[in-house]
């Protein structure tokens, strides 16, 4: 499934949204701003205890993580 990152231009916001199809617009969650940009995202999977792709261990935690989601680095 085509899930991306964006960043919102007026606040700042950053969030994911699956993209299907033709939709073109994405709308910021927080202030409903248009003006989005996708971001360059890594990709990565997880497989057991490893993530492949980040050399990142999977915890149960997020100590360390510098995402504002939980749901991006699987903590």
């Amino acid at each position: 499934m085509p899930i991306y990152e964006f960043v919102c231009e007026e606040c700042g916001e950053e969030f994911e949204e699956l993209v299907l199809g033709s939709k073109k617009d994405v709308a910021c969650p927080k202030c409903s701003s248009k003006k989005c940009t996708k971001k360059m995202s890594c990709f990565a999977f997880k497989s057991g205890t490893q993530f492949v792709g980040t050399g990142k261990k999977a915890s149960s935690s997020c100590s360390g993580c510098t995402s504002s989601s939980c749901s991006s680095c699987g903590g």
